[in-house]
């Protein structure tokens, strides 16, 4: 059994075909998947996605790239939807220092107030941090220290992966784990431990190696999982199980 725990199942990618995706993804073993926002529109459409399908759950948040209409009426809707009966975290949030399509004074204000909102509802925060590690990290300290959540789709080495657990996150890995140059990523894969280690396939984004240039969809989580597993030595069912578990301890709606 797998858990999809970042997936973007927008109308807009998948409007045509998406019974058949979760159709391949279950035949796959994906038993649970949690559907991301990133901004006031597709967080409606997760919450919607996740009230019609059973094994799916939403999360809601602006995600950095949009921090600037994180207006606060944007953010008071992401608070409004964040009630909803299975919603399970405020996400996709955080810094993207790379392409900066937000000014970053305007990621870090949306940052805070999201962070705000998690703790509000008790939620843990799925974080999108792109070069702008020290800073997430300082803005989590700031805002009160550990808390549950996510690094999704972990992007750092080695050297990165201290700070993060210590920041109280778990570290999920998605498809480009499986790239030939992505011994940095594999690396830090073995140093996670067992209990904080999760998987996600960020679809459509960040299609796996051998289906790169095509669509990502939940299905290929298995080959995330099986690059994770030669990483760090143990078995695909193993890793499978683990990774399952850790979901729905952070997730327990999922149980």
């Amino acid at each position: 059994m797998l858990t999809d725990t970042h997936c973007h199942l927008f109308f807009r990618d998948f409007a045509a075909d998406l019974p058949a995706v979760m159709a391949r993804a279950r035949a796959a073993g994906v038993s649970a998947f949690v559907c991301v926002g990133t901004d006031v529109g597709t967080s409606r459409e997760c919450v919607a996605i996740a009230a019609r399908e059973p094994d799916v759950w939403a999360a809601v948040g602006i995600h950095p790239h949009d921090a600037a209409a994180a207006t606060p009426e944007a953010l008071a809707a992401i608070r409004d939807l964040a009630t909803a009966p299975r919603v399970v975290a405020i996400g996709e949030i955080g810094l993207d220092y790379f392409r900066n399509l937000s000014p970053q004074d305007a990621q870090d204000r949306s940052f805070r107030a999201q962070l705000g909102i998690a703790a509000e509802r008790s939620l843990p925060v799925l974080l999108h941090c792109r070069d702008a590690h020290e800073d997430l990290l300082r803005v989590l300290r700031e805002e009160g220290g550990p808390r549950r959540g996510i690094a999704h789709c972990y992007s750092g080495g080695p050297e990165r992966v201290e700070g993060y657990l210590g920041a109280g996150l778990h570290i999920s890995f998605a498809g480009p784990v499986t790239f030939k140059n992505a011994e940095a990523q594999r690396a830090a894969a073995r140093l996670v431990p067992a209990d904080r280690l999760l998987l996600e396939t960020d679809c459509p984004f960040l299609t796996p190696h051998p289906h790169r240039g095509q669509r990502n969809e939940p299905a290929y989580i298995r080959l995330t999982a099986e690059a994770v597993a030669a990483a760090r030595g143990a078995t695909f069912d193993e890793v499978a199980s683990r990774t399952t578990a850790n979901a729905r301890a952070l997730f327990p709606a999922l149980v």
